[in-house]
């Protein structure tokens, strides 16, 4: 790389020039000409010049508030959203002083135009340039600082008085202060006298969880329509506010990879449009001139695709702008040594994303008219219902409060949900009233599709080029999920209807309305439906609230009552503490009924036993070294934000001297922690459940707990289809034949007794159906949709040694949404996914796959709490 020598020089002036001696002016910025010393230079500010250290947020916020008082005229500063841990997330906007003066105008027409009318004149194009989504990225931060400091202060660069002359420029510099705050104080705890460029040296060697991840551990760029993190719902506000044209994501990857921009590699998604690819193509053309003129190595059409809509490229792409991800090799820390035998500096990557902001935002200013007339034209079109003309209707007669939280997050997101008062027959189904629409015809109308259709499609060449590279053997090339609908996700029926669904826009900050029914003074009832249900007895229960679960479905006064429900009786709660139960109803939209009596009509009545006294649960969660960050993330994330359980996490390495006997759930997210566990930690956990602890083990952490001579869940792993399991290898033994299981009636049979691995499931959703008669299935009478990733399938527990509580559906009727290459789909058919197993007078139950992945299965609520919230009780 030509900027080798460059960012070595500036790594070891950074030793020897202190804030004061800023060597030249030049030296701000990785571009050459003369620059305005009005404006604040990052060693001044900081001290350290650019590239030489990695700055920290505080700097980081320390340098972009100069810059934006420095030049008012250009730069405005604005505050979108606050972290989990406190830290304030900025954008900065630029642009020439005329532009700057006419802002609001500027941003209105851009609103006009978004909305799919046409503009006024006043709109000029949005290019925002956002950074460091993952923490550990960590050049990108430091090349908007410099990206900013350019376009302020050059003085003789034509290219960059165009930029400011022609658009406006949103530079969002850190979109993950908490990862790169964790990052920046591991390395500073972790590096020497000098850089060190072994990438085995502690600088360069994260600890456990990294600072790619938030205060949750959530990767923050598969989160766009979540929306479950404060730092993605205020920036997904904040883009709606600008309407960009272009929006990119500068990204970092491994540091033995040279530079990567679009175009993006196959596949893409059905619902770009053709304008779109011929733009991806322009800016490509622009940053490839740059990186020629410097003499660096990129590349373009290669591992990172455009399908999934959850990215900050595609979801962007999905409402009209050209979303691109970049990615620099990374040297996490100062400098790395790559195995070609060459370096690269912290300088370097901080230089290539300098040139690439440049580059992309330049393709904007130069052809601004065209890039205009694309995003109107993508709007409009999606507004006249070039796109579609139907309507999605979303049932909330299922899971009510799911189906209310869905309507917001897609409203949150820019699209127009549409609420019908009465109720409605809509092509050939009923819909009670308040029922939610959501019309076609609108500008984010492929957005919508991308969301809502139960199944967005691969290109037929590109799936026929995966079956071929895996047929000799070769890795398929599929890099994220093939299905999100967020309907089945959110455990919603969503249909796509051809007549139209008049009603109210709703509004993504109203709340959900609770529902309250009856005015007995018995009890008050809490049925187990949905998320909201779950809430609201957690909520309870932390305030002394005293209430019991039946397994069993009621019927009294001619109202049914499903398994699960919760009963509150006045007998053994105050009148403070029913009224206290209906406020908190409330504050959670949850829907409840009041009760005449304790007489039922059929099922148990109060006083059986299939009701059990619910206390409280005291949970634990394995943490740290042998767990995946992202698994334990999402897990606390949805027990303590959406079910209101609090959490406490316990290190792994803690676990073979911890006192588990103050805790009644240990869950242990997706990982391998069996070596961290060693023998100690095993006898630990085994002991806390023989005394009535229950054990939630998650997708690969199964194995730790299904091997040896005594496995607490008696299952395995199964190889291959068609594969000896019993070959040489580390994994010799552990591993069970496959089984083909074609009928229900072969699964029974294949309960009665009891070195590959299957293919990598990219991520499909799948069917998974219930025992009737075990409680930690109660919500999910008619089954359920999971997600499915990875290559674990285990063996059907033997009816003696416990209960396939969820097991998938049968072969035809497996696959929800997504692609499934048939050898999985054959042999995941009937095989566990939630599974249960007593252990003396504790319970053993494990997840074949996370139920709680990206915060972004909300219709598996139920079954998280069912394990969580309602096991301990059961197992008492």
């Amino acid at each position: 790389m030509r900027n080798r020598f460059w960012g070595r020089w500036l790594v070891v002036v950074a030793a020897l020039v202190g804030a004061a001696g800023a060597g030249p002016a030049a030296a701000q910025s990785f571009a050459q000409g003369s620059f305005d010393p009005a404006i604040p230079t990052l060693t001044a500010t900081v001290g350290h010049a650019p590239g030489t250290r990695i700055t920290s947020p505080d700097q980081t916020y320390a340098y972009i508030k100069v810059l934006a008082d420095a030049a008012p005229d250009r730069v405005k500063l604005v505050q979108y959203a606050t972290s989990w841990e406190g830290r304030p997330l900025y954008y900065l906007v630029l642009s020439a002083p005329a532009n700057m003066a006419r802002l609001d105008a500027i941003r209105a027409d851009m609103a006009n135009i978004a909305a799919g009318r046409p503009g006024n004149g006043s709109a000029l194009p949005v290019t925002w340039l956002a950074y460091g989504v993952h923490g550990n990225e960590i050049s990108s931060t430091d090349a908007a600082l410099m990206t900013a400091y350019h376009l302020l202060a050059a003085q003789d660069d034509d290219r960059a008085a165009k930029i400011m002359a022609n658009t406006i420029v949103v530079i969002d510099p850190m979109q993950n202060p908490d990862g790169r705050a964790r990052f920046v104080n591991n390395f500073l705890a972790a590096t020497g006298i000098v850089p060190d460029a072994d990438r085995q040296a502690a600088e360069h060697d994260e600890p456990w969880p990294s600072g790619r991840v938030n205060h949750y551990m959530f990767d923050l760029n598969r989160d766009w329509f979540t929306l479950s993190q404060p730092e993605t719902r205020g920036k997904v506000t904040a883009i709606r506010q600008w309407n960009p044209v272009v929006v990119v994501d500068l990204h970092e990857m491994g540091g033995d990879e040279t530079y990567f921009f679009s175009p993006a590699a196959q596949p893409f998604n059905p619902n770009l449009s053709p304008a779109q690819i011929r733009a991806y193509e322009l800016i490509g053309r622009y940053n490839a001139a740059a990186f020629d003129a410097r003499g660096e190595p990129y590349f373009t059409r290669e591992v990172y695709d455009l399908f999934y809509p959850g990215y900050g490229d595609t979801w962007n792409a999905h409402q009209g702008a050209i979303g691109s991800t970049y990615e620099q090799g990374s040297a996490r820390g100062l400098v790395f040594a790559r195995r070609d035998g060459t370096e690269l500096t912290y300088a370097d990557g901080v230089a290539n994303h300098f040139s690439a902001s440049l580059a992309t935002a330049s393709a904007v200013a130069d052809n601004p008219d065209r890039f205009l007339a694309d995003f109107a034209a993508y709007r409009a079109g999606n507004a006249s219902g070039a796109a579609g003309r139907g309507t999605y209707v979303i049932d909330l007669g299922k899971r009510r409060w799911n189906a209310e939280r869905l309507g917001r997050r897609l409203a949150q997101q820019g699209i127009t949900v549409l609420r019908r008062e009465g109720a409605a027959t809509l092509c050939g189904k009923s819909y009670p009233a308040g029922y939610l629409a959501v019309p076609q015809a609108q500008p984010a109308a492929r957005l919508i599709r991308s969301l809502l259709d139960r199944d967005t499609p691969l290109p037929p060449d590109f799936l026929a080029e995966q079956e071929r590279r895996r047929s000799v053997d070769l890795p398929h090339e599929l890099y994220d999920v093939t299905a999100w609908s967020v309907g089945p996700m959110a455990g919603v029926d969503v249909r796509l209807c051809n007549a139209a669904a008049p009603g109210e826009a709703l509004r993504y900050d109203a709340p959900i309305a609770a529902k309250a029914e009856g005015s007995g003074a018995f009890a008050i009832a809490v049925p187990w439906t949905d998320s909201g249900q779950a809430r609201l007895v957690a909520l309870a229960l932390r305030e002394g609230i005293e209430g019991r679960v039946t397994d069993r479905a009621f019927e009294t006064a001619g109202r049914s009552f499903p398994r699960g429900t919760v009963v509150f009786p006045a007998g053994s709660n105050s009148p403070e503490k029913l009224a206290r139960l209906s406020a908190l109803a409330s504050e959670v939209g949850a829907h409840t009924v009041a009760l005449d009596s304790g007489w039922v009509d059929s099922g148990p009545n109060l006083g059986s036993d299939r009701f059990v006294r619910l206390t409280l649960p005291r949970v634990a969660v394995a943490w740290d070294d042998g767990i995946s960050q992202l698994s334990a993330g999402s897990l606390r994330y949805v027990l303590e934000q959406r079910i209101g359980l609090p959490v406490t996490p316990i290190r792994t390495n803690r676990l073979a001297r911890a006192n588990l006997s103050d805790y009644d759930v240990l869950l242990v997210p997706e990982g391998d922690p069996s070596a961290v566990l060693g023998d100690g930690g095993q006898r630990t956990i085994r002991e806390f459940v023989r005394k009535g602890g229950v054990l939630v083990a998650i997708g690969d952490s199964l194995e730790t707990f299904s091997s040896g001579d005594n496995p607490m869940l008696a299952v395995k792993r199964e190889a291959a289809l068609g594969r000896d399991p019993s070959g040489d290898g580390e994994d010799e033994g552990s591993l069970a034949e496959a089984i083909e299981i074609t009928s229900d009636a072969a699964y029974r049979e294949a309960i009665k007794d009891q070195q590959a691995l299957p293919d990598t499931l990219p991520g499909a959703l799948l069917n998974v159906v219930g025992e009737p008669d075990h409680f930690l299935s109660a919500g999910y009478d008619d089954g359920a949709v999971v997600l499915a990733t990875g290559t674990q399938i285990f063996t059907p527990l033997d009816r003696a040694k416990g209960v396939n509580v969820m097991r998938f559906a049968a072969p035809g009727n497996l696959i929800a949404s997504g692609y499934v290459w048939d050898e999985n789909r054959r042999q995941l058919a009937y095989k566990p996914y939630l599974m249960a197993q007593s252990q003396g007078r504790g319970l053993v139950i494990g997840f074949a796959h996370d139920p709680s992945t990206r915060a972004y299965l909300e219709g598996l609520d139920l079954m998280i709490a069912n394990a969580v919230l309602v096991a301990p009780s059961r197992v008492r």
